[in-house]
């Protein structure tokens, strides 16, 4: 059948349209915050052999993994030379195309289980979601998570199901043991060296210290002049020595196991090849988000559940690589790998945003969010047949168990099985124990993949072709209709169960992260004098990006504005557009379905101090 044809021509279509819609959207809040983590990162790649230290904290998103945002930073100044495009727009349409990558892999995924047709109506429910759609642009954070977590169950689930038990192969036992312990030896050795380098770095700091002092141990005698010099230029020279030994050392023990695996046993060394793609990925999906093993414990379950306990070997090397691929990728854990790897953990856990969650017209501290928070978001911001049809699916998946084993039967149990531990469960740990989340459910978009498989189980129940693309077509027209009248603003989507965007306003949140500031500095473009003070109220590096470059864009009140003219620009969130300049004219709203988003008022120079 031509169904892959038809996930290149998905893809190709949404590429294509993304491509003409692509100017309308604005910046996310975060992005440029994000861009300078990328490139702080980056920079640590010339400066970690040079200096010993890496110039990365907490408080510059360290907790955050920026594998995607260093590779995206790459590849923006790679082809923004060539690109005739706003910097905004070639970021999104990167991040955009991320997000395919991902559709890509919920296909692969979900042919293990479903037809080929309803993989195809589950994928097209997805990409048709509005929700979804806007965030691909601009989310820099979340939908690239969600993109590798489905390349690496992807990948992951390939490298089971074609698995070979890997058994070291040699002309005799002797080198067959040779070989079992010096890949021990190498593999401990080399782990040790990388997980305790916080440990040795405080080791060489006490040994400085102790020799500064006048006592005498192996620094002292290698560096006789310790006194004429400040203890940190030992501390910093030693710590560099110890990091250019530990890569000669790892170097020269990969090559020396790879030339005695090429040597002796090249069949064992051709099993564990297939295993470097989906580690690396899973590493990197690490380094993307925290929660990136939990994509790995998937692929472990899917493993011994169709193969048993032969996998163990198979699920320890995808670790490995796993591990290396994420401490590589994450700058922040070179300094100490595990303590700033459970730092990060208890961070994003608990993340510590400060602002308030305005959840069904109240305002909540982001941990102490109701229960009914995600039941109810995912309940209005999914488009109306999704959870109709996730619940035909689970339904027909618990009733088709019951009955006589087949292979049917037995894939619809195994797709139960990943909708329980990829989506049921998790949501349940989210609802009971609330850990902090904000902007609506974006944090969580990498569990709802199940949820769309599930959809493609309830499609499969019809058997006729013609009327499942029936089926499939008037699931997926909410989606489309909706996302091309709300457009550009898709991710601030709500279904007519709560009566849409008018419905949702002033009960929940709408564009909270500032997209519509380019619609509203295209405005005040064509409007504006030379040079005009624009006071913007917010996040006003999401206006400058636009913004003509004469215009003074302010990110406070000036008292300097008072008797002036200037332009006040506010989102209409948290009252801003209220209290912001309250006594002058709104002279243009930037609005969605009518309801407003930002606001922008002019004074002509009669206005009192009403910054406040």
């Amino acid at each position: 059948m031509r169904s892959h044809r038809w996930i290149i021509l998905v893809l190709l279509i949404s590429l294509l349209v993304s491509w003409f819609t692509l100017t309308g959207y604005g910046e996310g809040w975060d992005e440029l915050l994000l861009h300078r983590y990328a490139d702080r990162s980056l920079n640590a790649y010339k400066t970690w052999m040079q200096e010993g230290a890496v110039s990365i904290t907490l408080d510059d998103l360290g907790s955050y993994g920026p594998a995607f945002l260093m590779l995206d930073e790459l590849i923006y100044h790679s082809i923004s030379p060539i690109l005739p495009l706003h910097p905004t727009d070639i970021y999104h349409l990167l991040n955009f195309i991320t997000f395919l990558a991902g559709v890509w892999a919920l296909y692969d995924v979900s042919i293990r289980w479903l037809p080929s047709l309803s993989a195809m109506g589950a994928v097209l429910l997805l990409v048709t979601q509005p929700v979804f759609w806007g965030h691909a642009f601009m989310n820099s954070k979340d939908i690239p998570f969600f993109a590798f977590f489905l390349l690496s169950l992807a990948f992951g689930f390939r490298m089971m199901d074609s698995y070979r038990p890997i058994r070291i192969s040699a002309p005799s036992a002797q080198i067959r043991r040779m070989l079992v312990l010096l890949s021990a030896a190498g593999l401990v050795s080399v782990l040790g060296l990388f997980a305790f380098t916080g440990v040795i770095h405080s080791a060489i700091d006490n040994l400085v210290g102790s020799a500064a002092a006048g006592n005498e141990n192996i620094v002292s005698l290698v560096a006789s002049h310790i006194r004429d010099a400040p203890p940190e230029d030992y501390i910093q020279k030693f710590f560099i020595l110890f990091l250019r030994v530990r890569l000669a050392y790892v170097l020269f023990a990969t090559a020396l196991l790879t030339f005695l695996y090429y040597r002796y046993s090249r069949s064992t060394l051709a099993m564990i090849v297939p295993i470097l793609i989906p580690g690396v990925l899973l590493g990197f999906t690490t380094s993307v988000r925290i929660l990136g093993p939990f994509a790995g414990l998937i692929v472990a379950v899917y493993g011994f559940r169709n193969r048993g306990r032969e996998t163990l070997p198979l699920v320890f090397l995808y670790a490995m690589v796993g591990i290396i691929s994420m401490y590589l990728t994450w700058p922040y854990l070179w300094e100490n790998p595990i303590g700033h790897f459970i730092e990060s953990l208890r961070v994003m856990s608990s993340y510590p945003w400060n602002g308030l969650v305005l959840f069904d017209g109240q305002r909540y501290i982001s941990t102490k969010l109701p229960y009914s928070y995600l039941p109810v978001l995912l309940g209005i911001q999914l488009t109306e047949p999704v959870w109709l049809l996730f619940l035909i699916g689970f339904l027909l998946a618990i009733v088709q168990i019951t009955k006589k084993q087949d292979d049917q039967t037995s894939a619809k149990a195994g797709l139960l099985e990943l909708t329980l531990i990829w989506f049921v469960l998790p949501i349940l740990g989210f609802i009971i124990f609330r850990p902090s989340l904000y902007d609506n459910f974006r944090q969580v978009f990498f569990l709802l993949p199940s949820v769309f498989l599930m959809a493609g189980l309830a499609f499969s129940r019809i058997k006729a072709p013609q009327w499942q693309l029936a089926l499939i077509a008037l699931a997926i027209l909410p989606g489309i209709v909706d996302g091309i009248r709300i457009h550009p603003y898709e991710y601030i989507y709500y279904n007519r169960f709560v009566g849409g965007i008018a419905g949702a306003q002033n009960r929940f949140e709408l564009d909270y992260w500032g997209t519509s500031y380019r619609a509203a500095a295209e405005y005040v473009n064509s409007v504006a004098p030379a040079n005009a003070p624009v006071w913007v109220e917010g996040p006003a590096h999401l206006f400058d990006s636009f913004a003509r470059k004469d215009l003074k864009v302010l990110d406070a009140f000036n008292p300097a504005l008072l008797g002036k003219s200037y332009y006040a620009v506010a989102l209409a969130r948290y009252d801003l557009e209220k209290v912001i300049s309250a006594h002058t004219k709104t002279i243009y709203t930037v609005t969605c379905n009518g309801i407003p988003l930002t606001v922008i008022k002019q004074s002509e120079g009669t206005v009192s101090n009403d910054s406040n």
